[in-house]
């Protein structure tokens, strides 16, 4: 794979050593190639639907299992069993009549109860409920190892029965690793199965920048961007289902806006990993604005998920990707770093004020520079700050790095 050089102007001393460390690290990450793990979801036909319903429902007699025998054990003696300890209690399980799933689905379930009760802290978790019927039914789940599941002319052999599936990834390609089948809210199976495929050469000259935002979900610093708002087009028809009480209807529509999101986000990074050849995404989070008006807009942006898209087909293509610190990055003027009153400044400039809203006003989306007259569009000045920044972590080093011989700052 071709190294890529980076030259790096400091003028804080204090930055020196980071700016150095995160140019070797630049050059290291697209000079070696790399095998990386990958996860393939693909869908299983509908009439295995009732197997895979019958198997689900023994992982969770095993999950309803540890959980009893993990609290009282804590109760009692005081002692947290480990998903090893489990495991020991839960053998022979795979023995008994009429039970589908072998010992290796039975030993990943304990350990995986153990994982997830270490994980939120609880000496008892939610027991798992089989019967679809009921408001608190557990989806399906159905864990298994590598060594458990086999590829052959289109079918996956699990437990001894075949499963056919619509294989759009060519699974004979690969060597098959650990797994599961998974169910979602219509009643349709998935399997999931992470696979190990070797990272490529990205061609690549140019980097770019990339602003989440609420009104416009993503911006990318050469202009281009995607609106979002998938949840708030089918709002209206998913409140009417709602209030119908179609419980079907909803979980169409839910799946729907889901669907649609998914299909965005997965065009928008793939455009932007096979145009860039490093990629530098503001860490701005949803948990400051889970509890604000602003709560639907970033839950139906969904940050998170972009971020977690761009992050492994990065990897996978060869692109260096970082998440930047972008304070003030929107505010900054790009082409002088000055910070000039014209600015949008605090939340009622920078979103929708009660009184812009009042008035059917947006709040600032476009301001001129006083310093040096240049035009800024809001969200792409952001996004062009935040690539500028290089991943420096501090405010003073913010546009004074930049990409050199071989990738282009946009």
């Amino acid at each position: 794979m071709t190294s890529l050089f980076v030259h790096v102007e400091v003028k804080s001393r204090k930055m020196k050593h980071l700016a150095t460390r995160k140019m070797f690290c630049y050059i290291e990450f697209m000079s070696t190639p790399r095998m990386i793990t990958k996860t393939l979801k693909l869908r299983i036909k509908e009439r295995h639907a009732k197997v895979l319903q019958l198997m689900a429902s023994q992982v969770n007699q095993v999950w309803n299992f540890c959980n009893a025998l993990s609290y009282r054990s804590i109760r009692e003696r005081q002692q947290w069993l480990s998903g090893f300890d489990l495991q020991k209690y839960t053998a022979g399980f795979s023995q008994c009549d009429g039970i589908l799933i072998g010992s290796a689905t039975v030993q990943e379930v304990c350990k995986e109860y153990a994982l997830r009760r270490k994980q939120f802290k609880k000496s008892k978790l939610r027991w798992r409920v089989s019967d679809p019927q009921k408001s608190k039914y557990s989806l399906g789940w159905i864990p298994f190892k590598g060594p458990s599941i086999r590829y052959h002319n289109g079918q996956l052999a699990f437990a001894g029965h075949r499963f056919s599936l619509w294989d759009s990834y060519g699974l004979s390609k690969y060597t098959l690793k650990a797994g599961c089948f998974t169910q979602d809210p219509r009643g349709r199976w998935y399997v999931c199965i992470t696979v190990e495929v070797a990272t490529k050469e990205s061609t690549a000259t140019q980097s770019v920048g990339i602003d989440p935002g609420c009104h416009t979900a993503f911006t990318c610093s050469d202009g281009t961007k995607l609106q979002g708002h998938w949840y708030r087009n089918l709002q209206k028809e998913l409140g009417v289902a709602q209030r119908a009480r179609k419980k079907n209807r909803v979980r169409a529509i839910h799946a729907k806006i889901a669907n649609q999101r998914k299909d965005a986000l997965h065009r928008f990074t793939t455009d932007v990993v096979r145009r860039f050849g490093a990629i530098f995404v503001g860490d701005i989070s949803s948990r400051w604005a889970l509890s604000g008006p602003l709560a639907k807009s970033a839950q139906d942006a969904s940050w998170a998920m972009c971020k977690k898209m761009l992050e492994y087909k990065s990897h996978a293509a060869g692109v260096f990707y970082d998440e930047v610190k972008e304070h003030f990055t929107t505010q900054t003027c790009s082409s002088c770093s000055h910070m000039p009153p014209e600015s949008p400044r605090g939340r009622a400039g920078l979103a929708r004020s009660a009184s812009c809203r009042a008035h059917g006003m947006e709040g600032i989306r476009q301001w001129k520079c006083g310093a040096c007259g240049t035009l800024h569009d809001r969200d792409v000045n952001s996004a062009k700050n935040i690539v500028l920044s290089f991943g420096l972590l501090a405010e003073d080093a913010r546009g004074q790095s930049r990409l050199a011989e071989g990738i282009s700052v946009l």
